[in-house]
């Protein structure tokens, strides 16, 4: 009989060798983490008010918000004013980056003037931050 086998032949399993899919699938997580740029965001939400010359500054940058309680926070926590120029100074010693503040529109104008004071006596470049009028 043609095409038939016996059942006491021991078929041999068939593997499937996956492991140069693992192999692709970890160079991609690799290449797709290497690749991404990170945002580093303010830590708190801040009503900036907006401005018809708003132009888009580059990622790179230190970003300081001031929220309408006056308070200074940069990566989540409260720094505070007197905070602002040591955290600049060891910033940009790893690289040349410009400051950019995200004053609420409530803002105290006394607390973004010694902000403003406290980064460039840090040797930093300093930008606002605004919303763009359409």
């Amino acid at each position: 009989m043609k095409g038939r086998k016996s059942i006491n032949e021991a078929d041999e399993p068939l593997d499937i060798n996956i492991s140069p899919l693992i192999d692709m699938v970890f160079i991609l997580l690799i290449f797709f983490i290497v690749t991404t740029v990170f945002v580093e965001e303010t830590g708190v939400e801040v009503d900036k008010p907006a401005a018809a010359s708003a132009t888009q500054l580059e990622k790179n940058s230190i970003l300081l918000a001031i929220t309408d309680k006056g308070q200074v926070v940069y990566g989540g926590r409260e720094i505070g004013v007197s905070g602002v120029r040591p955290l600049v100074r060891r910033l940009l010693q790893a690289d040349e980056m410009p400051v950019i503040i995200q004053a609420d529109q409530n803002a105290s104008a006394g607390v973004l003037m010694r902000v403003i004071d406290e980064s460039k006596l840090a040797g930093a470049k300093v930008s606002l931050s605004a919303n763009k009028i359409n």
